[in-house]
């Protein structure tokens, strides 16, 4: 018996039907707000992820030589190959150009739950804008994706990186030493914080005062922490700015974050999380902001920002949160009485399939009781029997599969079963 690789899923259909209803809503929610989907390959050059990430990343993902000697990887995320698929064809496109897809991604993570060496991602991306009111739109879909598949507990915290910049700039921290820093931020690590900050010669006092503002949820400490500074002032203006638009436009709660920090290089200003509690300690679901990739890739320069969305988290929190999944209706199953119907049967399923009615047939021959048993557990809602005493009517039993009331209908009138 050969057993399925490691960190990988099958799924059943009924856990299909689950994954492709929450994929349609997170897509009917994308397209209200104007987002269009692409589609990118699933393995793309190495280069792309290591002039990304690092060389590092080699150890984390799938990579491989093929067999004309060029060094591919199977896509560990998404937001890369959409980046080099706007550099490469789509720089010319009216903007804002806003953009959303879904699919697999792979990396050499050690599995446990919610956390898969396989696993579906869905995100977006907005080029071409850098307002407040594009922000703070771009958020608020973000968490209006996760509202309307179900979710019922999730925590939006948002923080921005050019004032936590400029933070470190008020202690004097050198970029290298920053780097350490941001390490543990993210981690949210404060003692940790206050001891390298001491190693930095920053005394107790200021140390405090620097790791109080990561936790604030005030802007005015924040605005008195770095007044004098015009450029930092202004950030925080348009941060403030953004956060009146999810109040006012979008009726979005959220909680100022400024320990947030994404963990990665190229991003920059406007961050934010969204967490489903429920999940424990693998609780985030959603990330993104702000970021600056495409002169990266040799694009020209224009303004990005995007989020991800970790699919089968969000899965396993509606799982916990007991969510009431709708199940898929079979709208007809067909009983050919004996051997002798099977033909007229088959031709009265292709009908009402051509007519757009989900429609099977028993193709066992099992007789009436297993087929309705069978016709039960495919949760169809009506049976049809075609039997010699209904056909010499020119008739067939319509059978409810919930009340168990059957009627006897003619041929002729099937199609006003689904009109």
């Amino acid at each position: 018996m050969f057993k399925i690789p490691r960190g990988t899923r099958d799924f059943t259909p009924e856990e299909m039907e689950k994954r492709r209803y929450i994929e349609e809503c997170m897509r009917s929610t994308f397209q209200t707000f104007g987002y269009r989907e692409i589609q990118t390959p699933t393995f793309e050059n190495l280069e792309l992820f290591t002039i990304k990430s690092g060389d590092a990343i080699v150890e984390e993902i799938y990579s491989f030589t093929d067999k004309g000697g060029r060094k591919l990887s199977l896509r560990p995320e998404l937001t890369a190959p959409v980046i080099r698929f706007y550099v490469n064809k789509l720089q010319m496109s009216p903007k804002p150009l806003k953009l959303f897809y879904f699919g697999n991604c792979y990396r050499y993570d050690r599995p446990q739950k919610g956390r898969y060496r396989e696993f579906r991602q869905a995100g977006c991306e907005i080029i071409g804008t850098d307002s407040p009111e594009a922000y703070a739109e771009l958020i608020a879909l973000a968490y209006k994706i996760l509202k309307n598949v179900g979710l019922k507990e999730i925590k939006l915290k948002i923080g921005n990186l050019s004032i936590l910049s400029s933070m470190f700039d008020k202690l004097d921290i050198l970029k290298e030493d920053q780097k350490q820093l941001i390490q543990l931020i993210d981690k949210s690590q404060f003692d940790d914080i206050f001891n390298v900050l001491n190693n930095y010669g920053i005394n107790g006092e200021k140390a405090n005062e620097f790791i109080d503002l990561l936790q604030t949820s005030d802007p005015k400490k924040i605005l008195n922490y770095i007044k004098g500074d015009e450029t930092a002032e202004q950030q925080l203006s348009d941060f403030v700015e953004i956060l009146k638009f999810l109040e006012a436009s979008f009726d979005v709660s959220y909680q100022i974050k400024m320990s947030i920090v994404r963990g990665l290089e190229y991003y920059k200003g406007i961050v934010f999380e969204i967490e489903a509690p429920s999940l424990g300690a693998e609780k985030q679901i959603c990330g993104g902001g702000a970021y600056d990739l495409i002169q990266l890739f040799r694009g020209r320069e224009t303004p990005t920002a995007g989020f991800a969305l970790g699919f089968d988290r969000v899965i396993l929190a509606l799982e916990i949160e007991k969510y009431n999944f709708p199940l898929s209706k079979l709208d007809f199953f067909v009983i050919p009485i004996n051997e002798d119907m099977i033909r007229k049967s088959l031709q009265i399923t292709q009908k009402l399939r051509m007519l757009g009615a989900s429609t099977d047939i028993d193709l066992m021959n099992r007789g009436v009781k297993k087929s309705l048993k069978y016709a039960s557990s495919l949760n169809a809602k009506n049976t049809i029997l075609i039997g010699p005493e209904e056909l010499q009517q020119e008739s067939v039993t319509i059978r409810n599969m919930d009340t168990g009331k059957q009627k006897l209908i003619k041929i002729k009138d099937i199609t006003k079963l689904i009109e």
